[in-house]
């Protein structure tokens, strides 16, 4: 198994609504129409991951999994990699309800999406810069 650590904060723009996509960005500011995102300011980039985890992530075996906690809250969404997925982008990384793959792509499958978390978690989100502890975990099978 492969852990990134990282951080992303709240933003008081927080909606947590969309019914098919998580997405963390490391973009400082958020409007109402970003639904999906549910932290911001994240000091990781998906084009800064290791060219070892690029290489997981690129098979549909690897289990994926994001673990964002806040204040004692945890959530965790579970999705695998595919052979599309080139962790190309350096803003986004979104996790995906659906099998679609693009350079923003972090997982597909995803057991989650942003509006099947905890309203409570989400909640606590709407504090602008209220930090958020991530964690992600590349696990072959």
């Amino acid at each position: 198994m492969h852990l990134v650590r990282f951080k992303a904060y709240g933003h008081e723009n927080v909606i947590g609504e969309h019914k098919t996509t998580v997405e963390i960005t490391t973009e400082d500011f958020l409007t109402k129409r970003g639904s999906c995102i549910i932290g911001v300011q994240a000091t990781q980039k998906l084009s800064d991951l290791s060219p070892e985890i690029r290489e997981l992530a690129s098979h549909e075996t690897t289990k994926i999994v994001l673990v964002m906690e806040v204040k004692g809250i945890r959530e965790q969404v579970t999705g695998t990699g595919g052979n599309n997925l080139t962790y190309a982008d350096s803003t986004s990384m979104v996790a995906r309800t659906s099998s679609f793959q693009c350079g923003r792509t972090l997982m597909v499958n995803a057991d989650k999406a942003v509006s099947d978390l905890s309203r409570e978690f989400v909640s606590l989100l709407t504090k602008k810069g209220r930090e958020m502890s991530c964690e992600l975990h590349f696990i072959p099978e």
